[in-house]
């Protein structure tokens, strides 16, 4: 199972985008691999603080800022404790990705399985 981030655009400091679960299957009629999109929700990064447009192993560990289990980006260069988190405000963000709060819970309790995420600029 993947997930996508597509971001959007630059404002000012907010760079707002989508979360999107995968799925993928062949199309019978072309035999070619087709990838399907299933919006999970919006995201908002600061843009002073983006991590590269990369493809990212994550897990869900105990964060020792927030006290609770967070998704963690891993091997991210040159970063660490790059998380998905709730926040509202780009300035709540130094590289992390900020979620509605319910989001989080979701990502925390249903991505125990999460692989990878694809950040596309």
């Amino acid at each position: 199972m993947y997930y996508k981030l597509i971001r959007h655009t630059p404002e000012g400091k907010a760079v707002h985008g989508k979360l999107y679960r995968t799925s993928h299957y062949i199309n019978k009629r072309t035999g070619l691999l087709v990838e399907r999109l299933h919006y999970i929700c919006d995201t908002l990064e600061n843009a002073d603080y983006l991590v590269p447009a990369l493809i990212y192993r994550v897990a869900v560990t105990q964060s020792p800022r927030f006290k609770r289990p967070l998704p963690i980006l891993q091997q991210v260069p040159g970063r660490t404790g790059i998380r998905v988190h709730r926040g509202t405000l780009p300035e709540h963000s130094k590289g992390c990705i900020l979620v509605s709060a319910d989001k989080e819970q979701l990502l925390t309790n249903y991505n125990k399985n999460l692989v990878k995420i694809n950040f596309y600029a």
